[in-house]
């Protein structure tokens, strides 16, 4: 199989793949291909938002302290490779074709879908590199989630939970806090994310007694001074400042530190050093980027009105610092997009919609409509937009941000930028 043939097995199946309502099509997957995660050391890791955030400081400082880890995240974000890692290789093109051959003689023609697929691909390569440890993103939810295959983890990590993919997981955030802590198993143990309510908490801590799981609390990391575009916070006394920019990242990043904390007590040696190291350099692209330059331009694929919300945050501190704000911004027809908008082009100085950059995309036009009750704004494409929008802030001292969707993002970054 070559990378052609290979890509268009992976393609031939749908995001989705036929309905499902318990792990049964997973499990049958796994186990035609010999059952690789059952070999395999995990920590798991579901939420709304933070989780690529959340993985990758834990993942980097595993790997800081000498241990191969594999790095399983969703969507991709430059090309299908990067969502399956080894410390900071992709898998390479050999070994996906490879083994994409191997699932292909074993799996039959059910209607698996694309993301179980993948996840299959990544345990048998995960397992033949013999990794240490995997730590693991789930896709949706965390009940039904085809990762939830996995044996008891050495940690589950919940992070913060809000409003998203309810027509899949509910219309309250408790029921799609009940569909995360899923993933949350017998003599296995769970961490979540400070940035919860309390109705969350206490749902996390009843399901974590209910099924006999340690709930660990998180390590005490108060914020120093007044945040600013970094968050920077205290850590057994040490000034740290997360390489990513957004107060929530105080947030993902107090959650990593404890799970590299517990970590210890299951044999893995992740130094200060290392949880340091990767708290002050780990980025993640695409996730509120900040990308120096001139023009300064901040990438966002946050989709759903929390992760809208947060972005918000990030340009009032930006526009209190004087910084005229232009945005271009995309979305999908699946999410609030209405609400979103509103959020952002009421900070902007002028707004510039964009489509066409999936299939889904709701028409620029709509969203120029939305936004023009809020700021000056017009519609075109991406890379007319993106141009325009960088010239501006240019010309005027101010920042370009790019939003609204990770396929947005993805489009940004292999044809824009």
């Amino acid at each position: 199989m070559n990378i052609e043939e290979c890509m268009s097995f992976i393609n031939s199946y749908s995001k989705s793949g036929g309905r499902i309502t318990d792990l049964s099509r997973a499990r049958e997957l796994m186990k035609r291909v010999g059952d690789p995660q059952e070999r395999l050391k995990f920590v798991h890791i579901a939420g709304t938002n933070g989780k690529g955030s959340t993985l990758e400081y834990i993942a980097n400082a595993l790997q800081f302290s000498g241990y191969k880890t594999g790095k399983f995240t969703s969507p991709f974000v430059l090309r299908y490779t990067d969502r399956i890692r080894i410390n900071d290789d992709e898998i390479d093109e050999e070994s996906l074709c490879d083994i994409a051959d191997f699932v292909k003689e074993r799996i039959g023609d059910a209607a698996y879908s694309q993301f179980e697929i993948t996840m299959a691909i990544a345990m048998l390569w995960y397992e033949r590199e013999k990794c240490d440890i995997v730590v693991l993103e789930t896709g949706i939810g965390g009940t039904l989630d085809s990762t939830n295959v996995i044996p008891p983890p050495l940690l589950s990590v919940i992070t913060s939970i809000s409003l998203d993919h309810t027509a899949l997981l509910g219309d309250t955030v408790e029921e799609i806090a009940s569909h995360k802590a899923g993933i949350i198993k017998s003599g296995s143990a769970v961490i979540l994310s400070e940035d919860n309510p309390d109705s969350v908490r206490e749902l996390v801590r009843e399901t974590a007694e209910r099924v006999g799981a340690e709930l660990i609390p998180c390590e005490d990391c108060p914020p120093y001074g007044d945040g600013g575009l970094f968050s920077p916070f205290r850590y057994r006394g040490i000034k740290l400042t997360p390489a990513m920019a957004g107060i929530h990242q105080k947030y993902n990043a107090q959650t990593a530190i404890t799970a590299c904390i517990y970590l210890r007590s299951k044999g893995f040696s992740v130094s200060d050093s290392s949880i340091i190291r990767s708290v002050e350099t780990t980025q993640v692209r695409g996730r509120v980027q900040y990308i120096d330059g001139e023009p300064p331009v901040l990438v966002d694929g946050g989709h759903n009105p929390a992760g809208v919300g947060m972005l918000s945050l990030m340009l009032m501190y930006l526009s209190t610092r004087g910084k005229k704000i232009y945005t271009v911004m995309g979305m999908v027809d699946s999410k609030d997009y209405v609400d979103c908008v509103k959020k952002i082009s009421g900070l902007s100085d002028k707004f510039f919609a964009v489509d066409g950059f999936a299939p889904n995309a709701v028409s620029a036009e709509t969203l120029a409509d939305i936004a023009s009750f809020r700021t000056e704004a017009e519609y075109g494409s991406l890379e007319e937009c993106a141009e325009k929008a960088k010239a501006l802030a240019r010309e005027n001292g101010g920042v370009a941000v790019i939003c609204g969707s990770l396929y947005l993002v993805s489009e940004y970054f292999n044809t824009v930028q």
